[in-house]
């Protein structure tokens, strides 16, 4: 059903609608509100991150609380910020606790998150975390493997973009001593948006 409806939907609102009637997934039962995207739809570099946090869950949107003000401040390191770039979750509820979503969760919701990137069809995706890059790419790598190397996803119907894996906000909260990785990362991501005209040029 989740393919169905996410197949149908003509526009992000639509979709959005869609999700908001969706009750094929527990998660929705357990948290307080659907955490549908933010940022701006029009934007040719999308971020997709694992799944809402406490914080999320109550304000409704993506990436608002800790780590969320971290990725604020790693975008603008690289001359972007929310009015330039589309944020959205591979799950769309917060799990209990915020524990890992569970692989079966993760596929129920597949076929919205991959009907929204179709939608937004971005040329730049951006995996936030070893949850999202195991999702869209097949292979037994975790995140601190993926990380850093620039691979290519087929949009559903559509066509085939860059994408690179990243590390997750709150892993870097946890592990600080990773952030020079996740520079390294974003400086390969401004290079690459450069070259793309999606940014200014670089220094």
């Amino acid at each position: 059903r989740a393919r169905e409806d996410a197949g149908r939907a003509p526009s992000l609102e639509a979709l959005q609608q869609s999700l908001a009637n969706f009750d094929g997934c527990r998660l929705k039962f357990t948290a307080k509100n659907l955490v549908f995207a933010d940022g701006n739809p029009q934007a040719k570099i999308m971020l997709v991150g694992e799944a809402p946090g406490r914080d999320e869950d109550l304000e409704g949107r993506p990436f608002v609380g800790k780590a969320g003000q971290l990725l604020d401040r790693m975008l603008a390191s690289i001359e972007l910020d929310r009015t330039k770039v589309y944020i959205a979750n591979v799950i769309y509820w917060r799990p209990p606790g915020n524990r890992t979503p569970t692989p079966m969760e993760t596929e129920i919701c597949r076929p919205f998150i991959e009907r929204q990137i179709a939608l937004v069809d971005p040329d730049i995706l951006v995996f936030l975390g070893g949850v999202s890059a195991k999702s869209f790419l097949a292979g037994p790598d975790g995140i601190l493997r993926l990380r850093g190397k620039w691979t290519e996803w087929t949009i559903p119907g559509g066509r085939t973009i860059p994408a690179l894996p990243m590390l997750h906000p709150a892993y870097l909260l946890r592990q600080p001593a990773q952030k020079k990785l996740a520079w390294r990362d974003l400086l390969s991501l401004k290079k690459r948006a450069s070259e793309m005209n999606l940014i200014g040029s670089s220094a």
